[in-house]
């Protein structure tokens, strides 16, 4: 016991006297290689079920919504557990943190079990609300099945993989995520075609994966002064669950809102058919992967945001913030030149013979592209707010970029231009959420995060 007591205030005394830009870095690259793997991840699927036809991969987009909805959950009581543990941990409250830590993880397990069951009862009439097409459903709910009973598992890593992030150990969570996301992509092709599963393989791929990912990610959470999940400390009670709320809600909003817009695409993109689906999933996965660089940025900053704030480090906070934003803005505006530059190429990896899907594609990704270098400050915005425990400014934040514009944006642009409308919709929401959070931050930034 002492000796893990030694280990964290180690770790309090690092994450508070060490340069803050060699910190951002140490714990960034793990939370890039994490964020890009996690993409990957996602993006396997697509990659070999596209083998199966235009229709098949179609249906991995339809699906995502849902594991998109898991992935909320996860996050919710993720990054709600863990903005409170990096705070508590800064304040050398262990107690505390300990606690949260494990109400965190059994509450996101009980919360995705419920809809598991819900969804397995449901399965039919949840795949057409999600937008499936007559020749599409069949993919959809094998696709499906396994995801449902896999999600639990996807949440909880969610959750652990934020813990150990916001306690500053980047490296087991990197490696957690990580093993499920080489597993994923070993199972595919065994499943799919060695089994011959189908898309249904690659459902069971996915699940076994998740599973595995959550087993490594308990085990980095007993390592070096790493708070362990101990259900004894499970403590439901109301302040508890506000915590969460507090510093979990903004991406549970973020994520929620992305679930919500994929839905009404899907129903929107149905009318011009499976290729335009198809494409859309296809750019979608490809975003994430994408946008994996500023979220891994961001959330190498987050853990030096929160210990710092907890330690009323005022200035550092600052500090770490301009550096991450510059960071971020230069590497995703080199990323987006180079995807709009070879959009064809990329496109064509999945279905080099349906010129429709490809063009429809290409033609989207470069929308994207014109949106990429605003990302950076949008998300890191978010994520400084929602760290700070500020629910109110953070949720507001993080309900802008979706709720505020894509939504909108959504129901006129398709009735005025069509397809275009459509592709038109996600890039000029990331515009306007960039020039829509610049008042709050830089309030925060010059009145609230004075030199201690």
């Amino acid at each position: 016991m002492e000796e893990h007591q030694n280990h964290q205030d180690e770790k309090l005394h690092h994450m508070t006297t060490a340069p803050v830009e060699k910190l951002v870095v140490s714990l960034g690259i793990p939370s890039v290689i994490i964020m890009m793997i996690s993409g990957i991840y996602n993006l396997a699927d697509t990659y070999f079920v596209s083998s199966l036809g235009t229709s098949a991969v179609a249906a991995v987009g339809i699906v995502f919504p849902l594991m998109a909805i898991i992935q909320a959950l996860g996050f919710l009581f993720g990054q709600g557990s863990g903005n409170y543990i990096s705070r508590e941990l800064g304040a050398k409250h262990f107690d505390k943190a300990s606690q949260m830590a494990a109400t965190g993880f059994i509450s996101s397990f009980i919360a995705t079990g419920t809809i598991a069951i819900v969804g397995l009862i449901f399965i039919n009439p949840l795949s057409l609300a999600l937008g499936s097409t007559p020749t599409i459903l069949p993919h959809a709910l094998d696709y499906m099945l396994f995801i449902l009973i896999g999600g639990p598992f996807m949440a909880a890593s969610q959750v652990l993989n934020n813990q150990l992030r916001f306690q500053g150990s980047s490296f087991y969570a990197m490696f957690g995520m990580i093993a499920g996301a080489v597993l994923n992509i070993i199972l595919d092709p065994l499943f799919i075609f060695g089994l011959h599963l189908g898309v249904l393989g690659a459902s069971l791929a996915t699940a076994i994966s998740q599973f595995v990912g959550c087993i490594v990610l308990l085990v980095g959470c007993t390592k070096k002064g790493n708070i362990r999940i101990n259900p004894k400390h499970f403590s439901p009670s109301i302040k508890n669950y506000l915590e969460i709320a507090r510093g979990g809600i903004p991406s549970l909003l973020r994520q929620g809102l992305q679930s919500a817009a994929t839905i009404l695409i899907n129903h929107l993109a149905g009318v011009y058919g499976d290729a335009a689906i198809a494409a859309i999933s296809i750019v979608n996965r490809l975003g994430i992967i994408a946008g994996s660089t500023v979220l891994g940025i961001g959330q190498g900053f987050q853990p030096v945001c929160g210990f710092n704030y907890g330690a009323k480090l005022y200035g550092r906070v600052k500090k770490a913030f301009w550096f991450c934003a510059r960071f971020a803005t230069i590497a995703m505006t080199i990323l987006a030149l180079l995807m709009a530059i070879f959009a064809p190429q990329i496109i064509s990896l999945f279905r080099k013979d349906d010129p429709e899907l490809i063009a429809i594609g290409v033609r989207y990704l470069r929308f994207h592209c014109i949106a990429m270098p605003f990302l950076g400050w949008v998300v890191l915005c978010n994520m400084m707010t929602q760290t700070m425990g500020k629910a109110r400014i953070a949720s507001l934040l993080a309900l802008s970029r979706q709720g505020l514009f894509l939504l909108p944006f959504l129901l006129i642009f398709p009735a005025l231009f069509g397809l275009l409308g459509i592709q038109l919709s996600q890039p000029a929401s990331d515009i306007a959420s960039f020039f829509f959070t610049i008042p709050f931050v830089v309030k925060i930034l010059r009145k609230e995060l004075k030199e201690e």
